[in-house]
This record gives C-alpha cells, sequence and structure tokens, in this order.
C-alpha cells in the first residue's frame, strides 16, 4: 500500500500537468457551476406544477412552469454540451503533455534500461495506462465538481423542503460511504495485476511476432499458440477478479442507497395521506431524491474509476523515475566544429551483474585517420561505439574528443558530429529518402538545404555506399517504402543503406560497427572504398570481424579479455605471431571465405 507522503507526492506531480492550463480550466468549471445551478432550480419547479398548476387547477400556471421547465432544459443541455467539449480538449491536451514527457524521458535511458525492460510493458504503460488516466480525466473529472456541486445544492434543497425526509435519505450514507472505501482498497490491487497481465500479453505478441521467421522454422506455432493462451488466461482470470471487485465496490453502496429511498417514500407517502406534508412538497423532494441518487452512484462510480487511474499513474511515474544515466552538464560546452582526435584514458565499464565489458582501456585515434577495432565477440567493440556517443558513460576513466571529456559537450554536439552505423541498422516504415534524410532532422552543417541540392547529396551518399545501382532499378527507387523496419529490403541492402545514411549526415567521426557483416566480397570493396572516400581528411572508426575492412584501416586496435592487447598497423600486426594474426589466419589461407 502506497504511503500518505508518496500518495500525496504523486498527487502533486499529477497537478504539476494542470498548472498551465489553469485559466482554461476555470472557465469550464464556471460554465459547469452556472449548469449545476440551473440544474438544482429545475426540480424545485415540480412543488409548483403540483400544488399551483394541477392540484389548484391554474391553466396560465400550467403553460408558465412548462415552458420553464424547457427553457431551463435547453439551457442546461447547450452548457452541458459546451463545457464537455472544451473539458476534452484541455484534459486530451494534458494528457499529451504526460505522454510525450514519459516518451522524452524514455528517450534520454541507455541501451541498459532497454536490455532490462521488456519492450511490451513500456508500450502497455505508454499507452494504456496514460490512455486510462485520459479517459478517466476527460468522463470523471469535471463530472467529479459537477455531481459534488449538485449533490451539495440538492442536500440543501432536501433539508430545506423537509428534514426528516432528509434525515432519513442521508441515514445509509455512512454504510455505502464505507462499502465504497473498504471495496475501493480491494480494488486497486486487482487493477494493478490486470495491468501486468496485459503488459505481459503485449510483450509476447511484440517478441514472437518479430521472431516469426524463428517461431515458423522452428515449427513453434502451437507451442507459441498455447502459450499465447496460457497469458490469455491468467488475463482473463485478473480481469474476472477486478471485474467481482468492481460490481461490489459499485454496486453495493448503491443497492444500500436504494434500500434508502424505499423507506422515504414509505414514510413521505405516509406523512401525504395523514395530510401532514402535501402533495407538491413529497413531489418535488421526490424529484430532488431521484436527482441525488444519480450524482451519489455516479461519485462512487468516479470513485472506483479513480482508484483505476491511481494504479495507472504509478505505473507510468515508475518509468519517468527510472534514473538517466547520462546527463548533460549544466555548463555543458558547445562545439560548433570537430577535428575528429579521439582518446579513451583507463576506461571501465561493467554490466549491472558486475562482469568487465572493458577493463582499464586507453587508446587514441589522430584527427583525420581510421582505426579499425577487432576481437573475439564479446571483447567489448560495440561498447566503444556506445560511449564515444554518449549512449552509456564509463565507470572509471575518461573518453575524450578534441582533448573535450565527452561529458563536459553538448549531447547534441556529441551526437551530431559522431555519427553511428549499427551492426544491425535500424530503418523505418518509410521511403528510402526519408531514411536517408532522417540523420539530417537536426540539420548538421555542410549539407545543401534546397531541394535539388538534397536530392543530389542523398545519390551521391548512396553512390559511395554502393547502393545506387540497386534504389536505381527499383520502379520507385527513392520513394520506394522499405517497410517495417526495413524487411522488405535484403540484410546486406539495409546495411548499405544505412552507410548512406551516415555519409549523408556529414560527419566528423564515423563509427561503423560490422558495417559489411551481409555483404559479399563485392559490396564490402565497394562500401570500404566508399567511407574512405566520404570520410577522406576525417575520423573512422571501423568494428568488424572481417579481414579486409581491418586491413584497409590505418591503424588497428586488438581487444582480449575486456583489454587492449595490440595497437599498430595492420600489415605489421600480421607478421606478429599475436592474437591480431590469429584472429584471421584463417580467412587468411587461400580459397576460405572471410
Amino acid at each position: 500500500m502506497t504511503s500518505r507522503p508518496a500518495a500525496d507526492a504523486d498527487l502533486r506531480r499529477a497537478f504539476a500537468y494542470l498548472a498551465p492550463y489553469w485559466r482554461r480550466l476555470v472557465l469550464v468549471m464556471a460554465i459547469s457551476l452556472v449548469s449545476t445551478g440551473v440544474s438544482l432550480v429545475t426540480p424545485y419547479l415540480t412543488k409548483d406544477l403540483v400544488d399551483r398548476a394541477l392540484l389548484g387547477r391554474d391553466l396560465a400556471a400550467l403553460q408558465r412552469i412548462v415552458l420553464l421547465f424547457a427553457g431551463l432544459g435547453v439551457f442546461s443541455y447547450v452548457l452541458n454540451v459546451v463545457s464537455g467539449l472544451r473539458y476534452t480538449r484541455v484534459s486530451a491536451e494534458i494528457l499529451f503533455d504526460m505522454r510525450l514527457a514519459l516518451y522524452q524521458h524514455l528517450q534520454r535511458l541507455s541501451p541498459r534500461f532497454y536490455a532490462r525492460t521488456r519492450l511490451g510493458d513500456i508500450v502497455a504503460r505508454i499507452n494504456s495506462d496514460i490512455g486510462e488516466i485520459q479517459r478517466v480525466a476527460a468522463e470523471a473529472a469535471l463530472a467529479w465538481v459537477g455531481n459534488i456541486l449538485f449533490l451539495v445544492g440538492c442536500a440543501v434543497m432536501l433539508i430545506w423542503l423537509d428534514w426528516k425526509l432528509a434525515l432519513l435519505t442521508a441515514a445509509v450514507m455512512p454504510v455505502s460511504l464505507w462499502a465504497l472505501v473498504y471495496y475501493r482498497r480491494l480494488l486497486e490491487a486487482r487493477v494493478a495485476l490486470l495491468r501486468q497481465r496485459s503488459a505481459d500479453i503485449g510483450s509476447f505478441l511484440i517478441e514472437t511476432l518479430q521472431a516469426h521467421t524463428l517461431v515458423v522454422s522452428s515449427n513453434a506455432q502451437q507451442r507459441e499458440s498455447s502459450r499465447f493462451r496460457q497469458f490469455n488466461d491468467r488475463f482473463i482470470d485478473a480481469l474476472m477478479g477486478m471485474q467481482r471487485v468492481s460490481y461490489l465496490a459499485g454496486g453495493l453502496p448503491g443497492m444500500l442507497l436504494s434500500l434508502g429511498a424505499s423507506a422515504v417514500f414509505l414514510y413521505g407517502g405516509w406523512r401525504v395521506v395523514e395530510g401532514t406534508l402535501t402533495l407538491g412538497t413529497f413531489a418535488a423532494f421526490i424529484a430532488y431524491q431521484m436527482r441525488v441518487m444519480a450524482p451519489v452512484q455516479a461519485l462512487m462510480g468516479l470513485y472506483t474509476a479513480l482508484a483505476t487511474a491511481k494504479v495507472s499513474w504509478r505505473r507510468v511515474l515508475e518509468l519517468l523515475d527510472a534514473p538517466v544515466d547520462v546527463q548533460e552538464a549544466a555548463s555543458a560546452i558547445a562545439v560548433p566544429e570537430v577535428r575528429g582526435e579521439l582518446a579513451f584514458e583507463q576506461v571501465s565499464l561493467a554490466t549491472e551483474r558486475g562482469l568487465p565489458v572493458l577493463d582499464n582501456v586507453s587508446f587514441d585515434v589522430r584527427p583525420g585517420t581510421s582505426v579499425a577495432i577487432v576481437g573475439a565477440s564479446g571483447s567489448g567493440k560495440s561498447t566503444i561505439a556506445a560511449l564515444l556517443l554518449r549512449l552509456i558513460d564509463p565507470d572509471r576513466g575518461t573518453v575524450r574528443l578534441d582533448g573535450h571529456d565527452l561529458r563536459t559537450l553538448r549531447l547534441a554536439d556529441v551526437r551530431r558530429h559522431v555519427v553511428l552505423v549499427e551492426q544491425e541498422p535500424t530503418l523505418l516504415h518509410a521511403t528510402i529518402a526519408e531514411n536517408m534524410r532522417y540523420g539530417l532532422a537536426d540539420g548538421p552543417g555542410g549539407v545543401p538545404r534546397t531541394a535539388a541540392g538534397l536530392d543530389e547529396a542523398i545519390r551521391q551518399a548512396a553512390g559511395a555506399a554502393g547502393v545506387a545501382s540497386f534504389i536505381e532499378s527499383l520502379p520507385q527507387k527513392y520513394e520506394t517504402v522499405v517497410g517495417e523496419r526495413g524487411l522488405q529490403l535484403s540484410a546486406g541492402e539495409r546495411q548499405r543503406l544505412a552507410v548512406a545514411r551516415a555519409f549523408l549526415a556529414n560527419p566528423s567521426v564515423l563509427v561503423l560497427d560490422e558495417p559489411t557483416a551481409a555483404l559479399d566480397p563485392i559490396s564490402e570493396r565497394a562500401v570500404v572504398e566508399g567511407y574512405r572516400a566520404v570520410m577522406r581528411g576525417r575520423t573512422t572508426l571501423i568494428i568488424s570481424h572481417r579481414r579486409d575492412v581491418a586491413m584497409s584501416a590505418d591503424r588497428v586496435i586488438v581487444l582480449d579479455g575486456a583489454r587492449v592487447a595490440q595497437v599498430g598497423r595492420p600489415e605489421d600486426l600480421i607478421e606478429q605471431a599475436g592474437l591480431f594474426a590469429r584472429l584471421f589466419a584463417t580467412a587468411a589461407r587461400p580459397g576460405v571465405a572471410h
């Protein structure tokens, strides 16, 4: 159970999103207040309708009261529509601010967070949980205020009409409220479990659909369908448990109120028969009481809805409170120009389980040179790429760019000047041209901004990456949509397109993580020649298992067991009987593919 101070802090954080919209909210509340006042007047007309118009046989009074009824009804309807529409818009904007804050926070989190957190759970919280908050906010919050105002007004009118009947009406209220509070506490736990079961299904679907080829080729369709059924059965069990408690939370208090209303009908009817209460007063009292029932039951339902929203808000806060490993310094230095000098100074990094990824690694890269980083799988090569872009920070040591500690530089500048081509490149469900332009979103210098100039730059980048002839062979050429994650292209085509995107970004430092792993030898040579031409005079860091790629570099850094084992020119290292020579001994043999 959440402690009171923690709950208050969570509530303050939620209200912080309301502050920018307070003027619009005040206007909505003012309209709602007027609408509530109009609604409170209407039932009182029943008294005059019965006593004066019907029992008094006053036709003029009847016409006047009926017209007033109709006019107030239309006016109240218009006010409700205006306030409802205005509140729906402002609540949607507030909830978008929440979703945007969460999305932006997720962008700041390191790869470590995504390695330990299921994507389906993240998506469920962004979509379902914030969607639930939005639903409750849009449907419940305004109704909460209106119902409270109306309830207070009705209570005053009931007491004014007949305090004895009002006392009888209120007699069952404490028991109803107790039942509501009791079952609401049970409901929160059931809702939290339901949310988790829903996220489990989302994670399962994302994981198995992305692994479609593995599932089919392993003849695992039936097995995965059985797992899907198990996840769904758990979801249904959680849903039914929540629904049972929800019915008790909402229905039991309402049933108690209905019993109280029956007692009022009996006692009030007896007093009318006895002549101690006029029929008009009793009719007006019943009209108010029937209207009291609606807001009381609505408030009980809203109380239940707020319990589900509270659970969703806590789940959202768990993501918002996930620590950001990489923070930009308050006095971060702007670097408009970069020469491309890199240095690792006694850099160490370990996994969250304490296993070393890099151990006291030191090396330097001179500006304008190309350096290959090689080593066995798991030796820390790709971690070096992540450190250079400050996707993660070292546990110890310093990574420098042009002599500056990366932690002292603006993140946007670092990631504008240092561009990474990932081992498994990411392509969006968009055209080839849109995917290539994606790296230009923040406007790196030196790239033409006119449409014709940009089109020419795109073609040149594609040519340098060895993918231009393939693109030109497509019916729609650069307007070809590559599909979800680029799966309409081959692995090699995706890799070359990612290289072309990096070339177009015109970086000062280019980091290539296994850029030719999916390429044949001819395509590999084209990519190597392309980056050597494009990056002439600029710094290139190539992480590779391929011999020809390593041999094309000016220098080679060999990693072994999270440490630097060798550094030198590739020609010199291949002649030495060291790790570099052993790594590529098989590939160097005639007739052996590499």
